[in-house]
Order: structure tokens, then sequence, then C-alpha cells
């Protein structure tokens, strides 16, 4: 392994996935990652989902402090992989969530023929429950990292994102996608996140 703890360049390759809530600063690790492997002279291809227009626009990705990288928006896995060069050494993928599970297969080609993959995304929708592909994400990686934000309530790690429209908590039967920052989510933890039920009443926690 390197002294960053990753492992070193050989026959194959390997897969990171930095998973978390919103607010975490699973962009910000990505961003930091890639930066390294531009400065040791990789050959590096970054890409995120095309929902997410956040903060430095469609051909960036930027973390919640404004550091930004150029990436290339794309809709689905496939696209990906028509767009991956083949001499291309490091791969980076943010928002991850939000792409089919085509990109599970692709991920695990990418590696097996050399290339290091770092994906960063939510692992758990405004429900608490499992986002997308990342389960399975996370199961094909070597590295694993899961980051926290506090909890606007308490204090706490958080590890749920909270989904507020006009201010209260969003429904159980809501949109599994609905792109927001500030205005539309909180970082909460375990205990004081709250997704009422759509046969509940309003004020009711599951």
């Amino acid at each position: 392994m390197t002294s960053d703890g990753y492992f070193s360049a050989g026959a194959a390759g390997w897969i990171e996935v930095i998973c978390g809530v919103m607010f975490s600063g699973k962009s910000e690790e990505l961003i930091r990652r890639v930066r390294r492997a531009i400065i040791a002279k990789k050959r590096v291809q970054v890409f995120k989902s095309h929902l997410d227009e956040r903060y430095s626009g469609i051909y960036h990705i930027s973390s919640h402090d404004g550091r930004t990288v150029e990436a290339v928006p794309v809709d689905t896995s496939e696209q990906i992989a028509r767009l991956v060069l083949q001499d291309t050494q490091v791969v980076a993928i943010d928002e991850a969530q939000f792409l089919d599970r085509g990109v599970i297969d692709l991920v695990t080609s990418l590696a097996n023929r050399g290339t290091r993959v770092i994906l960063a995304g939510t692992d758990n929708d405004f429900r608490g429950e499992p986002f997308g592909p990342m389960p399975q994400l996370l199961s094909v990686a070597e590295i694993v990292d899961k980051l926290h934000a506090i909890c606007v309530i308490c204090g706490n790690p958080a590890s749920r994102n909270q989904r507020l429209i006009a201010g209260r908590p969003a429904r159980y039967d809501s949109p599994t996608i609905m792109v927001g920052s500030t205005e539309s989510y909180e970082a909460r933890c375990r205990g004081c996140h709250s997704v009422p039920r759509r046969d509940e009443d309003q004020g009711r926690l599951l």
C-alpha cells in the first residue's frame, strides 16, 4: 500500500467508495483524491450525474466549501463506458446514487482491467433506506469510507438526510429523487430523523 493507505498500481485496479449523508464532505474527499492523482501524473477522468447542478454548474464537481474539479455530466453508466479512454488510470464518479445499476458491472470491469475507480454517493435516501446502486457498490469495493455530518438538531453524528418541504419533514411517499441543498435538506442523526408515513397524520413519526 502507498503512504496514503491505498493500494499501489499493479495488474489489477480497485474500487473506492466514499459514502454518507449530505454535508458530510463526500465531494470534498473525492476532489482531494482526484487532485492527488493528478499531482501523481495519473491519467484521470471525472464524471458526475447530470442531475446535480448545484454550486458551480453541470461541468464541475463542487464541495460545500467551494472546491471544484472539472467533470463530464452523464445520464447512464453506458455513457461513462463509452467515454472512458483506454489509457485512463483513474476514473472518479460523483453522485453515484443517481446512476443505474449498470454502474456496478462497469466499475468492476474497470477495476479488473487495472483502473482505480473512486465513487462518491449518498448511501441512504431521505427515508433512511438504501439509495440506488450504492449497497452493491459498497459490497464490491476494496475501500469504503463512510462520512458523517453533524445533526442540526442535537449535534450528534448525522447519518440521515432529512428532506424538508415548506419547512416540514417530507412524507414517506414523496419522490425518491429531489435535488436540493440547505433549503431542502438537513443532516440529522437516527433519533432526530423524521419521515411521516402516507397513512399517518403529518405530525407522527415512523
